[in-house]
């Protein structure tokens, strides 16, 4: 297994198969700090932001303890010779940017959620990142590296030894520390540096006879450092995207594992020392084996320069396609929570050169089907870039997008905004696609046959009309939901046309201010225009009477309209924060309202249409039924909303233990549960009487055998006779049961007589109530009634543990 901390979460992945097995939720803010509990290696410690420490079972993703603490949790370690401690980096109080290494005292007790207030300082001063700590052999002393300064101390003689290094910048060199790492069986400190080199500390126990060797290889800062688990070998990695092996002090003895694609941020050793794993500046998890050789790869959310594309949702796979690696497209599941494959537009060898002008990836646009994708890149140059407009078909048979169409130069200057019409696409003359450019037009392209036998096509793609509106910049665009009509706007006006014919049918203005975001209403609403300012306004236009229906003074950044809905969603961006507005064209009033969404920024947001619409209790979430809405903000934090109250989102796994039938846990379970579904809709149509088997409901007992995890289950022998006792049907066969009751009784006959005239009487007056009810109920026979007994008497009082 591989555990990784994924922002409020905790994820345990497939070290074999890559796959996510379990996402640990629980924490209300970031995740700090992940340490395996060195008494338990199916335990987990994670801190957080929120303030607490949490234990983990995650072989079954069991919350077992929390821990809460109070302070900002930024860094977390564990000790194998502490046994009820953990440390933690924290803020120090009254002092801004300063913080201190503390030991926590974990309480003892029988609750879930226990008090860790017990702190004691161990050292002051220390860095905030979890990369400038690191705890020696056998846990004799721990070292802290802050800017030019090594402070190393021991724990038994109570001892802080201080060494600095020069500040002097001189022939290149910077000897500001980077990173930190002990050496596991001998007494050496490994350091990385900002100017690449990496230092061997030995002799640290006196200050003034320590000694350190210096290797040097890196061109840049060392992002991390490692040692095997034999501290046999030691791994760094930095910006060369090169994960570098050294074999004992000498410069001369290293290996190297290259082009691992971006710079490595971290880097972990299996407890075996058969794995080692990197991570990456672009979200992204390499596995290395021990002989340097690449094994496998978790990709992330790649995390982008700057996402020009937005954010948009690819029709077939239902994933989010925006700017990836310089040059591709990436397609984002988001369901897996990875990459599903890289698209490569630009086709360029990318060159990491600051001030290099090359071209990229800026607009994206998806047919309504996904078979055709349109892409414009173009050269970082001001004022005379270079652009190339890209049609693409995706094959069935190739799984891929395949280029069709190269058009250059589209447009004279830059090209704003890009649309295909949204219809059936039955035939190919309903396909159309319009470019909008800050060359004062809006072209329309549209598929012609290919007359060229040698190309392997039938179809290519050609300007058809061009169309301007007094010489002003044309800078968004977007069709009707019928495709009958064409919204562009130019500055401060906006035009609609006629896609058939190309008339200008009518003009909407509302200076002051430039039209930022365009779009049209859908469903009901499908008669309404939206547009919003870059002063602050957002309009509606009702395009039978082509007047203004009503306006809003909103700060609009995002303006995003559901698929499924008539709802569209208002991003504003007002006093450092962000808020949710969402509403109907038809009704000036927001259905719902967000403040303070984040404290980041959001760009980007996009509606996600479901597999199928959700049952959501609050009211106030009904617009999420059918799409799910998720944000970008400028710090590329990808988030969503959610429908679940906080309580619901943060409630630990382990008060999560009864599953519902419904819910499909396993491929084997979502067959069988299809199956029946489809079983009991073809018997409801033919007229059928739906029989419900009563074993189906099983008892809580029962229910609790098998939710609740096997080591913290009473002994077989104990829970056996409830099980098979649970799965037994009675038979209505009179004497069979007669032979099975006489040879029952024989052994408690007395104690049995008397227990029968209480349960009978108690079955006569359950039964006179459901016959007022009009239900009929059966009787139970003895054997049943003798196990009822025994059940009774059960002790049942070890589950409310759980």
């Amino acid at each position: 297994y591989l555990l990784c901390a994924s922002g409020d979460f905790v994820k345990v992945y497939s070290v074999s198969t890559e796959e996510t097995l379990r996402l640990m939720g629980g924490h209300a803010d970031l995740v700090t700090g992940i340490q395996l509990n060195p008494h338990n290696h199916m335990q987990l410690y994670s801190s957080s932001l929120d303030g607490t420490i949490k234990l983990w079972d995650f072989m079954d993703g069991i919350l077992i303890k929390t821990f809460t603490v109070g302070s900002k949790l930024l860094a977390l370690y564990t000790l194998a010779s502490a046994e009820d401690s953990v440390f933690v980096v924290i803020p120090k109080k009254g002092e801004r940017d300063t913080y201190q290494l503390v030991s926590v005292k974990l309480t003892k007790g029988a609750g879930q959620d226990l008090e860790g207030k017990e702190l004691s300082v161990v050292l002051d001063g220390v860095s905030a990142s979890m990369k400038h700590i690191a705890f020696g052999r056998e846990d004799a002393y721990v070292v802290s590296v802050k800017d030019v300064t090594l402070q190393v101390y021991f724990f038994k003689q109570k001892l802080l030894n201080r060494f600095s290094l020069s500040t002097m910048r001189t022939k290149g060199g910077d000897n500001h520390f980077s990173c930190v790492v002990c050496h596991p069986t001998e007494d050496c400190i490994a350091t990385g540096h900002a100017d690449g080199k990496i230092r061997l500390w030995r002799n640290f126990h006196h200050k003034k006879e320590y000694t350190y060797s210096t290797l040097h290889w890196h061109h840049d800062i060392v992002m991390d450092l490692a040692f095997s688990v034999e501290g046999t070998r030691l791994l760094s990695g930095g910006v060369e995207s090169v994960l570098v092996q050294w074999h004992g002090e000498s410069s001369c003895q290293k290996d190297f594992l290259p082009r691992l694609g971006s710079p490595i941020e971290c880097i972990s050793m299996s407890s075996d020392s058969a794995l080692c794993c990197t991570l990456h500046t672009d979200n992204r998890i390499t596995i290395i084996n021990s002989n340097l050789r690449f094994s496998r790869s978790i990709q992330g959310l790649i995390k982008s320069r700057d996402i020009k594309t937005g954010l948009v949702v690819d029709p077939r796979t239902k994933a989010l396609v925006l700017n990836g690696e310089p040059g591709h497209l990436q397609f984002y599941s988001l369901q897996s929570d990875q990459q599903l494959f890289s698209l490569d537009i630009v086709q360029r060898q990318y060159i990491h050169e600051a001030g290099l002008k090359q071209s990229d990836l800026v607009k994206v646009a998806f047919s309504a089907r996904g078979t055709w994708l349109a892409t414009v890149e173009e050269s970082e140059e001001v004022t005379d870039p270079e652009l190339q407009l890209k049609l693409w078909f995706y094959h069935e048979e190739a799984q891929s997008f395949q280029l069709n169409t190269r058009i250059n130069t589209p447009h004279d200057n830059h090209i704003t905004d890009m649309c295909f019409r949204d219809m059936d696409e039955l035939g190919d003359d309903s396909l159309i696609l319009v470019t909008t450019g800050r060359d004062c037009v809006f072209k329309v392209w549209v598929m012609v046959e290919d007359i060229d036998p040698e190309e392997h096509q039938t179809v290519s793609w050609s300007c058809d009309f061009v169309g301007s509106y007094h010489n002003y910049q044309a800078t968004n665009c977007c069709f009707s939901e019928d495709g009958s009509l064409l919204a562009v706007s130019f500055e401060e006006t906006v035009t609609v046309w006629d896609s058939l014919t190309w008339d200008l049918k009518c003009t909407f203005c509302h200076p002051p201010g430039n039209i930022r975001k365009i779009c049209f209403g859908r469903l009901t609403c499908s008669k309404y225009l939206i547009g919003a300012t870059d002063y602050g306004f957002l309009c509606c236009w009702n395009l039978l009477t082509c007047a203004l229906e009503w306006s809003a003074h909103l700060n609009v950044v995002v303006l995003q309209p559901d698929p499924l809905s008539e709802h569209i969603a208002a991003v504003s961006w007002l006093s450092k924060e962000s808020s949710l507005f969402v509403f109907k064209p038809n009704e000036p009033r927001p259905i719902y309202i967000q403040r303070n969404l984040c404290k980041e920024k959001i760009l980007l947001a996009a509606f996600v249409p479901r597999d199928e619409p959700e049952v959501i209790n609050s009211e106030k979430y009904l617009w999420l039924r059918k799409s799910q809405l998720f944000f970008l903000t400028d710090t590329q934090e990808l988030m969503t909303l959610s429908t679940k109250s906080v309580e619901e989102r943060l409630t630990p796994s382990s008060k999560q233990l009864a599953v519902e039938e419904s819910l499909p846990v396993t491929p084997l379970s979502l067959l069988l549960g299809k199956h029946r579904h489809q079983q009991a809709q073809e018997d409801i149509d033919l007229g059928k009487p739906v029989v419900h088997n009563k074993q189906e409901q099983a008892s809580p007992a029962v229910k609790e055998l098998l939710h609740t995890p096997a080591h913290v289950l009473p002994s077989a022998s104990f829970l056996c006779t409830i099980f098979i006792n649970s799965l037994l049907i009675s038979k209505e066969n009179k004497s069979a049961e007669e032979v099975a009751d006489d040879v029952e009784m024989e052994s408690e006959k007395a104690e049995d007589d008397s227990d029968e005239e209480d349960v009978t009487a108690t079955e006569q007056e359950d039964t006179s109530h459901m016959e007022l009810l009009g239900e009929i109920t059966c009787k139970l026979s003895k054997s049943q009634e003798k196990e009822l007994r025994k059940i009774r008497k059960m002790d049942y009082s070890w589950i409310s543990a759980f």
